[in-house]
């Protein structure tokens, strides 16, 4: 049993699991770094929540997102990696070795941190929503789109990403349903110009989502216009929430510099923070692309940098 009191010390603890905290995991533990990674609450990441992924390469046919991710950390675990399925709740990062707490009770102490905490999609919050996720209703329109091909789809939002995901589900859709809150979008005005300049995408002005329909897969959505309090149903097999997403970094707050929506800054194409020896990766710092792809490939540079700063001072 371990000795909850005492402090533990690593050359590199990585927090956060997900395609971007164990691809920092392989790349650490196979330049001998004997790294720790914390899984989070939930091990795996937001990928645990999808059925199929079909934009990973390496899975030709396919792969349910729970199974990559198990696959993952079984690749990390064999080359050496010390995962702890545990919660980091408080770091000290002006301390040298850097100081991180886990909700299991136990202090650790590291000469590097590699942050991988992802970020999670905003919901709308009603109870259809949550009974339709993987069966119709996303928040990734890039990662299920394909799914939906040549069916209608409903999306939700009003600012850049809701039109983004809208222009791209028109390459693939036979109609998009837009569904704005608002008599405005909040989306820049090149994107507004997009979205109403294509023919397949209707923008629904002040309306919101009241239900979700349908059995086992979604059918349908009951709406309502916020003006006239008029109710209808819109035909569609998908429903994709781009309401925004939150990054997962409130413990970094004070030690990490972020920018407004809480996104970690990083220095140009490295993964480096404000801090010394600590290096984000994945979502947690990037609000632009949020694929597993770029989330791996991001761990990996985060490995790298910080093995390089490792040797750099001295402590490698």
């Amino acid at each position: 049993m371990s000795d909850t009191t005492s402090t533990q010390h690593r050359k590199v603890a990585i927090i956060g699991s997900g395609p971007a905290g164990y691809t920092a995991a392989i790349y650490a533990a196979r330049a001998s770094l004997k790294p720790i990674l914390f899984t989070g609450t939930v091990p795996g990441g937001q990928l645990i929540y999808t059925t199929d992924v079909e934009n990973f390469p390496g899975y030709p046919e396919s792969i349910k997102g729970p199974d990559m991710m198990e696959d993952m950390r079984q690749q990390a675990a064999r080359f050496g990696t010390d995962i702890r399925y545990a919660r980091i709740e408080k770091v000290d990062f002006d301390s040298s070795p850097k100081r991180i707490w886990a909700d299991d009770g136990e202090e650790f102490t590291a000469d590097a941190i590699i942050i991988s905490t992802g970020a999670d999609a905003k919901w709308l919050g009603i109870p259809s929503e949550e009974q339709f996720k993987n069966r119709g209703v996303s928040a990734c329109a890039v990662c299920d789109g394909f799914f939906y091909k040549d069916m209608p789809v409903v999306v939700v939002g009003g600012g850049d990403t809701a039109a983004e995901e809208a222009t791209y589900l028109a390459s693939l859709c036979t109609e998009v349903h837009l569904l704005v809150r608002r008599d405005q979008m909040r989306a820049s005005k090149i994107m507004q110009e997009r979205v109403l300049n294509t023919e397949n995408i209707k923008v629904h002005w002040n309306t919101e989502t009241q239900e979700i329909l349908g059995d086992e897969k979604v059918s349908a959505v009951r709406v309502r216009n916020n003006q006239s309090n008029e109710q209808y149903e819109i035909e569609a097999k998908g429903f994709f929430v781009a309401i925004g997403h939150k990054p997962n970094t409130d413990i970094f707050e004070g030690f990490i510099d972020m920018n407004d929506m809480g996104y970690i800054h990083t220095d140009g194409k490295s993964t480096n923070t404000n801090v010394d020896g600590v290096f984000a990766s994945g979502d947690a710092q990037d609000f632009t692309y949020r694929q597993a792809g770029t989330a791996a490939a991001t761990g990996c540079i985060a490995a790298r940098d910080a093995e390089r700063w490792l040797k750099e001072t001295g402590l490698h």
